[in-house]
């Protein structure tokens, strides 16, 4: 499922911006973008959220700021150093390329480590735990999110399942027209056939009987049923239920398709049938569709 979220850090040289972007997927998949100081981490954070979260692929990001310890004497943050070998080169390439202009300050603070001290500077213990601290809201922020739109998503499920319902009853209805159906449509060919002959009445009930079962539906609709059924408990149950929605469906698209193959032979209330049929592999589709989302 879809879902963000983002959490502010602060310890006191430094703050942290996580931020977690989730979109549909298969499996869990993870991808991190760590400022280099804080690559150690990733492991954990790693292990943070297989215990989390079920599936999606998740875009983790972390922002990290130093904060200058020494802001209140009114000393810059600038990395001089730095700044000086950017204007070194920047004059070296424009004198070998044969170039004019003029360095853009705006761009050279925009460099990584621009506006940290020079010195080397490793990250406190404390951050690799407010990183994780942050990671575990941000977890909870984005299961929430996720949580109302699998709400959602599962009402919708369970109105196209009610959907499903009423169409299998009024093709099981439909159905029990079948025999008489085949019967006037039986003898209307024969009569063609026979040019008026007599016929005999009990033959034609038994081969419309026999037409009647080969394209008997009464299994199909009520596998689709119990299917329907399964699927409304399974949303009920809560927990992973993608995975298992997927193969249910995938039954019920077929008790769909083996209607359609059946429906042939009864005129109009054949083409009734279809439609019906159609209709309820409209619906398993979209919720096919919304399967998708949910974990």
């Amino acid at each position: 499922m879809t879902g963000f979220a983002r959490v502010k850090k602060s310890v006191p040289d430094a703050e942290i911006v996580l931020s977690i972007k989730s979109v549909n997927h298969r499996g869990l998949d993870l991808h991190f973008h760590l400022p280099l100081e804080l690559d150690a981490v990733e492991a954990d954070l790693r292990s943070l959220f297989k215990r989390n979260v079920a599936r999606g692929h998740l875009q983790i990001h972390v922002a990290l700021s130093r904060l200058p310890s020494n802001a209140g004497t009114g000393a810059s943050p600038l990395n001089r150093s730095l700044l000086e070998a950017y204007l070194r080169a920047f004059h070296e390439a424009a004198e070998r390329h044969g170039l004019r202009g003029v360095p853009d300050l705006n761009s050279a603070l925009r460099i990584p480590g621009m506006l940290t001290a020079a010195e080397d500077w490793e990250p406190a213990e404390e951050l690799s735990k407010a990183l994780l601290d942050a990671a575990g809201e941000a977890v909870m922020a984005l299961n929430a999110a996720r949580a109302r739109e699998g709400a959602a998503t599962a009402q919708e499920v369970n109105e196209r399942c009610h959907a499903i319902r009423d169409l299998v009853e009024r093709m099981t209805a439909i159905r029990a027209g079948a025999v008489p159906a085949f019967q006037n449509r039986l003898r209307e060919r024969l009569a063609d056939l026979l040019g008026g002959a007599g016929l005999d009445s009990q033959r034609l009930a038994q081969e419309a009987a026999i037409l009647a079962d080969r394209s008997d539906i009464s299994e199909e609709l009520l596998r689709l049923s119990t299917h329907t059924a399964q699927l409304e408990q399974m949303l009920a149950g809560g927990g992973e239920v993608g995975k298992r929605m997927d193969f249910l469906l995938q039954e019920m698209n077929r008790e769909a398709n083996t209607v359609l193959s059946k429906t042939g032979g009864l005129g109009d209330l054949g083409l009734t049938l279809t439609d019906l049929a159609l209709a309820a592999k409209s619906e398993i589709d979209k919720i096919r569709e919304q399967a998708l989302n949910l974990e």
